[in-house]
């Protein structure tokens, strides 16, 4: 807009403002209204809506806090639960393996870092398919062939270590013939 339309419409305009003083104590009695509100205490309420939503909030948290403290039960507790007798015996063969592989990492040695490290590969190996059997076990398969395949594995992995411990034997048995015979 430029200055012409402005000054154009404040002469039509001309003669309709408000051009009246207000009343005398007009600003005090506006005043004391203004003060009179703030001494008074305001009451809030609280709607249907409001407290809904308070009560919506408590329930996500409690029910947050339970889902904590309650998890959903391990493969192998599921495993257990389907078949007592795998749990038991998944306990005897974990704590036979454990127990030869920390005889194995005890026989660790620069001559035997090879084979000792394909056998952990390959018993990681069957630690994968052992989780694979579990998976299938709880998802409702051949139970028998199931536990079946379960029991072999774990055989096979103490074979597999038992294997390997006699040949660390019989490289460190040569070793120490051979060292006999350079001494000599």
């Amino acid at each position: 807009m430029n200055k012409d339309t402005i000054d154009r419409m404040f002469e039509d305009l001309s003669g309709q403002f408000d051009t009246q003083t207000p009343p005398v104590g007009h600003q005090e009695r506006f005043l004391d209204r203004i003060r009179a509100q703030k001494k008074r205490p305001t009451v809030r309420k609280r709607s249907l809506w409001a407290s809904l939503s308070m009560a919506a909030t408590l329930l996500i948290l409690v029910g947050l806090a339970l889902g904590q403290f309650t998890t959903a039960p391990s493969v192998t507790e599921q495993v257990a639960k389907i078949s007592p007798e795998i749990g038991q015996t998944q306990f005897y063969f974990s704590s036979l393996v454990e127990e030869q592989i920390k005889d194995l990492e005890a026989r660790r040695s620069p001559k035997t870092e090879k084979i000792i490290g394909d056998t952990m590969a390959q018993m990681q190996a069957l630690e994968s398919d052992f989780s694979l059997l579990e998976e299938e076990l709880i998802n409702g398969g051949n139970s028998k062939l199931i536990l079946s395949a379960m029991i072999t594995n774990f055989q096979t992995r103490i074979d597999l270590l038992q294997s390997v411990m006699e040949q660390i034997e019989q490289l460190t048995t040569v070793k120490n013939i051979t060292d006999e015979e350079h001494t000599l």
